[in-house]
């Protein structure tokens, strides 16, 4: 297979030191006579010192083009960034629990994590999904385990993201349902389904159809939101798991966004105007280690963001306004010495804030260990507060406006992602470069190139490969109890004996002929589901249609 060659932006001289800096030796020896040189993860070269004026015009002004400064005029002295821990686990029960103590702790916003199983359209009982029910996520096969999820929470009241995929439409018609049930009208539903399902083909796994049929899946929804639930945010295009694989800050960027322009251009093939839908489009940013780079990440992706559909589609200013949510990077988490990783999450968090985030997950310390218990994600959420309430970052808008080392970052950041991006969009765009296998081989590159570092000592990693301890004491860690996964069956046998079958197989019938025709296929899933269809019936009725990738 031949790829573009186009260097991954990690890639340096093996004489160069990736950020290492012998401290003590610095005490006692002129800077002039190092013949180190500093980079960032991304392979920008950060000087000494900077005295370059920015220019003003790129930075701006908050709440207006090119949004380098942030998507909203007066930004967090108007409102702080939403809290919304991610939580999900076991039943739809014990998750309940979970959202409960954590609203009670002061989080404003909901975040669930599914298991393996509902990413990937099957349902509890499926042999495949033996053995991972309920193990990473919640598991959710019925209407009926979303109302147990979301028991006692006024669904009119919250805002609700949910971190899913494949399954996406499912889910999303499953909240709406329960959202139903307890009379809240379709536009005060908030929330966020990811959808973002090229960032799976690329980096994370959890598809099941071919990538066409897929994003086939992805505009009917964007139409069907637009119509029914219109204060719902139909993708959140995840820069998250393209990180978490290895990729390099501006590779994060480019990547994200090539495939963001591949959804709105597959959206207007399908005939939807562009402002109809890309208001509701949402990015999802992954918070790393690098505090300055990740601060003019959040930034450049803005102004990046803002001239592609200023200029490339004629959008409309509210269309051109990048609002994302953060989440800290949970391969940065150690399970050695693992309490240094609140040292860690509140550096990364602190510079999403500074970046200008939108909402904000912050990890548990003992992630690295398990499913994070009560008392680490109370501490997680409780960073989140410290920040928001006694730091002073949300005092100002963008505090380090118009540093000559931020202003120089932001605009370096951005040329090498704009390198990487218009390299994609050479070669036909994001879904063609993912079909390639191009951006898989990119982020396996600049991954391989990080290990190297790590392994050889250039890139610390604290309590690994420096300043590691022998007596460490033990955290505890929270475990699933495998007697969860046969109660859902069992629960799930009872659903399926209890319910009108014939009117089961009526609904899947109609979902398997819209998805082989051209109308919107979520109206019958929809259907299906509110007479009692489970999430792997509805997925294995457009399975028969569409294929299996």
């Amino acid at each position: 297979m031949a790829f573009a060659n186009l260097e991954p932006p990690s890639t340096g001289s093996p004489a160069i030191h990736w950020g290492v800096v012998d401290t003590m030796s610095s005490v006692t020896q002129n800077t002039d006579d190092r013949d180190e040189r500093v980079y960032t993860p991304s392979g920008i070269e950060i000087e000494v010192l900077y005295d370059q004026a920015p220019d003003p015009e790129l930075i701006g002004e908050p709440g207006v083009y090119p949004f380098t400064r942030g998507p909203h005029p007066t930004m967090y002295r108007g409102r702080l960034w939403t809290m919304r821990q991610y939580a999900g686990f076991g039943t739809a029960e014990e998750t309940n629990t979970r959202f409960r103590s954590l609203l009670g702790a002061g989080q404003t916003g909901l975040s669930v994590a599914f298991d393996l199983p509902t990413q990937m359209g099957l349902d509890s009982d499926h042999e495949l999904a033996s053995g991972e029910v309920g193990k990473v996520g919640v598991a959710i096969d019925t209407i009926d385990d979303m109302r147990r999820l979301f028991h006692g929470i006024p669904l009119g009241e919250v805002s609700t993201s949910m971190t899913i995929n494949a399954t996406a439409p499912i889910l999303l018609l499953l909240y709406r349902l329960v959202a139903a049930e307890q009379g809240v009208p379709p536009e005060r539903i908030r929330g966020t389904i990811q959808n973002d399902i090229l960032k799976e083909y690329v980096a994370r796994g959890t598809y099941i159809y071919p990538p066409r049929p897929s994003m086939r899946l992805i505009t009917d929804v964007f139409s069907y939101a637009a119509a029914e639930v219109p204060n719902w945010n139909t993708i959140s295009i995840s820069g998250y798991h393209i990180r978490e694989a290895g990729a390099t800050a501006a590779q994060e960027m480019a990547f994200t966004i090539a495939n963001g322009v591949a959804y709105v251009r597959a959206a207007l093939d399908a005939g939807l105007a562009v402002d109809s839908f890309a208001r509701r489009v949402s990015f999802f940013w992954n918070g790393h280690n690098n505090f300055f780079e990740e601060i003019a990440k959040y930034r450049a992706a803005r102004r990046m963001w803002a001239r592609i559909m200023r200029d490339d589609f004629g959008a409309d200013v509210g269309s051109q306004r990048m609002r994302f949510h953060t989440q800290t990077a949970g391969s940065t988490l150690t399970a050695q010495q693992p309490l240094n990783n609140v040292v860690r999450t509140t550096v990364q968090a602190m510079a999403a804030v500074l970046g200008g985030t939108q909402s904000l997950h912050t990890n548990s310390f003992d992630e690295a260990l398990g499913l994070p218990t009560d008392q680490a994600a109370r501490l997680a959420l409780r960073t989140q507060q410290i920040l928001g309430n006694e730091s002073g970052l949300a005092d100002t808008v963008d505090p380090l406006a118009g540093a000559y080392f931020m202003e120089s970052l932001t605009n370096s950041l951005e040329e090498k992602a704009v390198e990487l991006y218009d390299a994609i969009i050479g070669m036909g765009g994001a879904v063609r470069a993912i079909e390639d296998g191009w951006m898989q081989a990119q982020i396996e590159q600049a991954a391989y190139e990080e290990a190297l570092r790590q392994e050889s000592g250039e890139s610390v990693v604290v309590g690994v490969n420096r300043y590691s301890d022998t007596d460490e004491e033990p955290i505890p860690v929270m475990r699933v109890d495998p007697v969860l996964e046969r109660n859902q069956c069992a629960r799930l046998e009872e659903w399926r004996a209890t319910r009108d079958g014939d009117a089961v197989a009526a609904k899947l019938e109609l979902v398997a002929e819209t998805a082989a025709g051209t109308d919107n296929v979520v109206y019958p899933m929809g259907e299906a589901l509110g007479v009692g269809a489970t999430l792997g019936e509805v997925s294995d009725a457009l399975l028969g249609v569409f294929g299996k990738y």
